[in-house]
């Protein structure tokens, strides 16, 4: 699923000047602690945090996450949206709740990249 198509569905603000339309979210992990990201979450997939610091960038950075989705009207600092742009890294918002944006993004095909589970 691109980009365009996920701030559709969750109704997100893009965050960075530019957003990666070629990139292709298949699989995507929902967490605020970023050690479980580190520790659970597959590379090359998409983000959804509530925690708005820029260890989330770095977390992204170190699993070639491509997107990160904050919640809850969530904003990062500026420093932390710099540095995405430098790496390449889209960011986006929405209001919704964590619960809500996982299920939405769920029912329209996105599934959950947990190593756990295999995927």
């Amino acid at each position: 699923m691109r980009i365009c198509e996920i701030k559709t569905i969750v109704n997100a603000s893009l965050l960075t000047p530019s957003e990666n339309s070629g990139l292709n979210i298949q699989y995507a992990f929902s967490s605020d602690m970023m050690s479980d990201v580190l520790a659970y979450a597959q590379r090359h997939m998409m983000l959804i945090t509530g925690l708005a610091n820029p260890q989330t960038i770095r977390t992204a950075e170190m699993l070639d996450i491509g997107c990160v989705l904050y919640v809850r009207g969530k904003r990062p600092a500026d420093t932390a949206i710099s540095l995405a742009e430098k790496l390449g890294i889209t960011v986006l918002g929405t209001e919704l709740t964590m619960f809500e944006t996982s299920g939405l993004l769920y029912q329209a095909g996105i599934r959950g990249g947990n190593i756990k589970n295999g995927k």
